[in-house]
């Protein structure tokens, strides 16, 4: 149960235990005043028969009276009946010492019978009943006495009790409500400055936009001591974001023009170590062409490199029309000397992109080179290309090698990540610049499931030509990058 409570909203939970401490204050409320008042109805009424049955013998004279034949009878004066009312539900009764019904025996209608009179009060068939001793007279002297026994029905009185009771219960219900109510009411005006916070922390998280500024409650309470320490902590990653989006800026120009200038000397270099591996023999020979080598694969980590830097501060490039199923057909032909005993089977459609052309093309090369550096030779590589019905276009890379490791997938296109299967000696940059190019052309590189079989399933998705504007951009919201 406190489980359940827990996960209640806040507003909610202060209502309830509002409302809750109302109706324990409004029980313990109506419980006293409820006995108080039911005890004094109660006693009322009690004091009330209790006097009228006090009174009785003295209002009513009771006489001996001698018939012509000799007999004794009694007569009452006032009758009986004009001490009750219709609608009092009361009943008067004579009794003589014997216990004999002396009057009253027929008046009741429909009255039930409450034994021999007794002095103490009794409730008997929900009466009152009491009796008191009467004088009799004969000729104004008394004679003896009689009881009269009066008796009272308590149904209007416990109607009473219960309609109060009834008063008291609903007071408790409905005040508790209204307290409910009220407390809903004042915990969503207490908890508006926390509604406010939530939606403007949204919105920053939504916008990635810390510089933007929160609304500060006009109460000088807890919540807007929150919020300003909120707008403190924002204007804090602002300026650490800024911080660490400048040094990444100046990273990334570093690497862009170490790369750029490292390519004019690896140029000389790789010139005189061809020089020197077609002129020298022997062993001299054999380490020229292995610092050529070296030399030829340093120049390929400096390209990869600066186009990594390059995409990374993304400057603008010269884009152009072009068909992404032409641009493969060339690059399986570049490999084609190099499958090292794959198959490559190519299938394509034309497949429009707007696009750069160079950084496509290696696309292409990386996404093949992959395939045959992971796959053992003999190996089918399928590429096919296509434009699917949501004005995509698609490029597919698939082989039927061992696949890719599930503890790999989810790092496989960052920086600098190999496989333990590579036998190319590559540097690990291929997958993450197939990324960085469809990034920045609009599109996704995702790892699917193969098809049928074991292997791996390279797809490239790009926007085709005929969704751009006439500038050439693909306005539409940015893809994420999915690796299944």
């Amino acid at each position: 149960m406190s489980a359940g409570f827990d996960r209640m909203p806040i507003r909610v939970r202060l209502a309830g235990v509002s409302a809750a401490l109302t109706f324990v204050i409004l029980c313990v409320f109506a419980g006293v005043i409820g006995s108080l008042t039911v005890h004094r109805i109660r006693q009322d009424f009690n004091r009330e028969v209790n006097e009228k049955a006090e009174r009785l013998p003295n209002e009513l004279n009771i006489e001996v009276v001698f018939a012509s034949n000799g007999e004794e009878h009694l007569v009452i004066t006032p009758g009986l009946g004009y001490f009750t009312a219709p609608n009092e539900h009361a009943v008067i009764r004579v009794f003589g010492i014997d216990g004999s019904v002396l009057a009253g025996g027929e008046s009741p209608e429909g009255s039930p019978w409450f034994g021999a009179p007794e002095r103490s009060a009794q409730t008997l068939h929900n009466y009152r009943v009491l009796a008191r001793t009467a004088p009799v007279r004969l000729d104004g002297v008394p004679r003896g006495h009689v009881f009269v026994q009066y008796a009272k029905s308590v149904d209007e009185t416990e109607a009473t009790v219960r309609r109060v009771e009834l008063f008291l219960l609903l007071g408790v219900l409905g005040g508790t409500a209204l307290a409910l109510l009220a407390g809903l009411s004042i915990a969503r005006r207490a908890m508006k400055p926390i509604t406010e916070l939530t939606s403007s922390a949204a919105e920053i998280a939504r916008t990635r936009d810390p510089s933007r500024e929160i609304a500060q409650p006009a109460a000088e309470d807890e919540v807007a001591k929150l919020a300003r320490t909120l707008q403190g902590m924002l204007h804090e990653l602002d300026e650490a974001r800024g911080e660490t989006e400048a040094a990444l800026a100046r990273q990334r120009q570093f690497v862009a023009d170490a790369s750029h200038e490292l390519r004019t000397p690896l140029t000389s270099v790789l010139a005189n170590l061809e020089l020197l591996a077609e002129t020298l023999d022997g062993d001299q020979g054999e380490a020229a062409s292995s610092a050529l080598r070296s030399s030829r694969r340093m120049r390929r980590l400096v390209a990869d490199l600066l186009l990594l830097a390059r995409n990374d501060a993304a400057k603008p490039t010269v884009r152009e029309h072009c068909d992404l199923a032409q641009i493969v057909v060339e690059a399986a032909g570049e490999l084609g000397a190099l499958a090292d005993g794959h198959e490559i089977v190519i299938d394509t459609s034309p497949a429009p992109v707007y696009g750069v052309r160079d950084e496509l093309h290696r696309v292409g090369i990386n996404l093949l080179e992959n395939a045959i550096r992971y796959t053992p030779a003999g190996t089918e590589i399928r590429v096919s290309t296509a434009t699917t019905q949501s004005e995509m276009v698609e490029l597919v890379v698939e082989d039927d090698g061992p696949g890719v490791p599930p503890e790999l997938a989810e790092s496989l296109f960052e920086r600098f990540v190999r496989g333990a299967g590579d036998r190319g000696g590559s540097f690990g940059l291929g997958l993450a610049i197939v990324q960085s190019i469809a990034t920045s052309h609009g599109g996704t590189v995702t790892l699917e499931p193969p098809l049928q079989g074991t292997g791996a399933r390279f797809v490239v998705r790009l926007p085709s030509s005929s969704d751009l504007d006439d500038d050439g951009q693909d306005h539409r919201p940015p893809l994420e990058t999915l690796v299944n």
